[in-house]
This record gives structure tokens, C-alpha cells and sequence, in this order.
């Protein structure tokens, strides 16, 4: 259950595990005539971000956060500045073998009280047609869906190919 996760600040440590959970995790999302495409957005992301997490975030004015059971790196996430007023959340992830336990919504919830005490009035963030799981958490979290798109173009924050995004907002 949650209450054995800890989550505290990334650490160069934590890079391998970091590194890892991010590949496994797009993996896993990948459908199979898509697999070329993954392959591309994760040494993409890797070579922009998440080999860097300290100076990326760094850079931005954010942070990045790990969720701890035992030594072991069970779910990351990242908040950067999106606007004067909010944070976006980026790389919401757990690892398949914690999944269901909560560790999600507790990220969830660090990341809103993060923002809440840099005085940040929104959190914003997207996810995929490809994760219904975080679809769902973030409506029951109170997350208001802005917009939805499909996504053409690819970036370390988007795989393009015109996967369906969904955007959105939680006044905090």
C-alpha cells in the first residue's frame, strides 16, 4: 500500500532507475504498429530530458520527484513552470509491478501541495488515449478537461503520430 512509499527529490542516484522506469513504461503503451515510433520518442526524451533530469528541471525552474518502497524507485514525476500562475505536471509514472496501490494519488496529491506552496493558483497537465488508467485518476481528482487534440508533431513531451492528447487543468 501507499503509506510504505516515500517521495522525496530526485538524486543522481536515482538516474538508472529513473531511466529505467521511463523505458519500461512507454514500452508497455506502445501498440505494436507504433513500436518504430516509441522506439524514436524514448531516445528522443532520453537525450533531452530524462538523462538529464537535474539540469532539465533545473533549467526550467522546476523539480522532479521520486516515489521510494524500499530503495526502489515505484513512481517519478516532474512539475515545471507553465504559466506565471501554474505548474505543469510531466512524467507521472509507476512502475507496472506497484500499479494499483495508490502511489499514483499520493504523487498526485505532492505535486498539488508542491504547487500550493510556491503559490501556484493551477496544475496542468496531459496524458493519452494510450493511458485510460490516468484519464480516470485525474477526473476523479478533480482535473477539468481544457482540450483534446491529436498530437502530429513529436517532442520529448509528445510521440506525435496522431495519438489523441486530453489537457488538463485543476484550480488549486
Amino acid at each position: 500500500m501507499s503509506a510504505e512509499v516515500t517521495i522525496r527529490p530526485f538524486r543522481e542516484e536515482d538516474a538508472s532507475q529513473v531511466r529505467g522506469l521511463f523505458i519500461i513504461v512507454n514500452r508497455l503503451l506502445s501498440p505494436p504498429h507504433m513500436r518504430d515510433a516509441f522506439e524514436a520518442y524514448i531516445a528522443r526524451s532520453l537525450t533531452e530530458e530524462m538523462d538529464r533530469v537535474s539540469a532539465y528541471y533545473g533549467e526550467r525552474g522546476g523539480g522532479f520527484w521520486v516515489a521510494l518502497r524500499k530503495e526502489k524507485v515505484v513512481g517519478m514525476f516532474g512539475l515545471e513552470p507553465a504559466a506565471p500562475d501554474a505548474m505543469e505536471l510531466r512524467r507521472m509514472y509507476v512502475d507496472p509491478s506497484a500499479r494499483r496501490s495508490g502511489i499514483a494519488r499520493l504523487m498526485l496529491q505532492f505535486a498539488e501541495a508542491e504547487c500550493r506552496r510556491l503559490d501556484m493558483r493551477r496544475l496542468e497537465l496531459s496524458t493519452s488515449e494510450l493511458q485510460p488508467a490516468a484519464l480516470e485518476l485525474y477526473r476523479r481528482a478533480g482535473y477539468r478537461l481544457l482540450n483534446e487534440a491529436l498530437a502530429e508533431q513529436a517532442s520529448n513531451k509528445t510521440l506525435g503520430g496522431g495519438i489523441r492528447r486530453y489537457y488538463f487543468e485543476k484550480i488549486l
